[in-house]
């Protein structure tokens, strides 16, 4: 149930543990909880550096619990502050991207710029994808953003991505959590994760991006229209910048072959909490459908979903509860 705030199943048992019984030692815990004495002594461990136990004052050399109702929202707290640090850093590496792109797009195809070669045509960037894949010899990133791929994409890059693994390359891809309901897109990523590689998904994602061996990447030139063209960067600062987004995104994403989590204070899952900040923000549920990989009608029904659960009889009404529980 505490996951979400660091707790593993050993630490949560203990900590209830000692809320009701405070003069439990070591030993104690242990047969109360059939744990071995080690995972107590772990746990204990665990929970003095959350901040859950600390030192008695009345018999010294001793721990005692923390109130759950200070020192799990002081973690809550914690939590909130660095999702909005990894948020805005994520911000920040973004709106560099989106100037490199847009200081790009329109140049002329002839004209040459240091760090970055522009490649016009479909037939131009899959001969690039495919020549990249064969040289890529420690590391490959991806980014693949929108809902379930399309059947001929995913046949394309099975070979690929198989050569690349049996070479040694580490895999690992992202893909928006709408693709969890594409069979075909979770059967190609469950079997490149038998292969060794690394699937996760998040809520949204920025534009699709391909970084090789953390020294080039390939990105479109236009996002919303990936067959105007790409361009395949290799400059270290920008490169490291991609790198910088795709980690951060990487760190609260999910793996394919777990069920996304709902949050351990608000109840959401991580999909919800973004819809409800795009529609807070004024998207229309077309736009958030888009940002989300989902269609309209999914976005519809996840809102009805939600008003239902804040017993909201209309949007407005919806949006000064999620205010007042605090889910914006």
């Amino acid at each position: 149930m505490l996951e979400s705030l660091g707790l593993d199943a050993s630490a949560e048992a203990v900590y209830i543990a000692m809320l009701t019984n405070p003069d439990m030692g070591v030993t104690a815990l242990a047969a109360h909880l059939a744990l071995d004495v080690s995972e107590v002594r772990n746990a204990l461990g665990h929970l003095a550096d959350l901040a859950l136990l600390r030192p008695s004052r009345e018999f010294p050399g001793t721990l005692r619990p923390v109130n759950p109702e200070a020192g799990l929202m002081a973690l809550v707290h914690q939590q909130q502050a660095d999702l909005l640090r990894r948020q805005q850093e994520v911000a920040v590496a973004q709106a560099a991207i989106a100037r490199m792109v847009a200081d790009n797009r329109d140049t002329d195809v002839g004209t040459s710029h240091p760090g970055v070669e522009r490649l016009i045509g479909l037939d131009a960037i899959q001969t690039r994808l495919e020549g990249l894949a064969r040289v890529s010899s420690t590391e490959c990133l991806s980014v693949m953003p929108g809902g379930g791929q399309k059947a001929e994409t995913l046949e394309a890059s099975r070979t690929l991505d198989e050569e690349a693994l049996d070479r040694g390359v580490a895999i690992r891809t992202l893909y928006q959590d709408s693709v969890r309901n594409d069979s075909n897109t979770v059967a190609y990523a469950q079997r490149l994760a038998e292969l060794g590689g690394e699937v996760r998904t998040a809520p949204v994602l920025p534009a699709r991006m391909l970084i090789i061996d953390r020294r080039l990447a390939l990105l479109p030139l236009d996002p919303k229209d990936s067959s105007k063209g790409a361009m395949q960067v290799d400059s270290p600062g920008i490169v490291s910048a991609l790198i910088t987004l795709f980690e951060h995104i990487w760190e609260v994403a999910t793996p394919i072959g777990e069920a996304t989590r709902p949050d351990g204070v608000t109840g959401l899952t991580p999909l919800e909490s973004e819809l409800i900040r795009l529609l807070a923000q004024g998207l229309t549920d077309e736009a958030a459908a888009k940002h989300l990989g989902v269609s309209s009608r999914t976005v519809a029904r996840m809102m009805a979903d939600l008003m239902k659960r804040l017993a909201a009889t209309s949007r407005f009404q919806a949006g000064a509860k999620a205010a007042q529980q605090r889910w914006i």
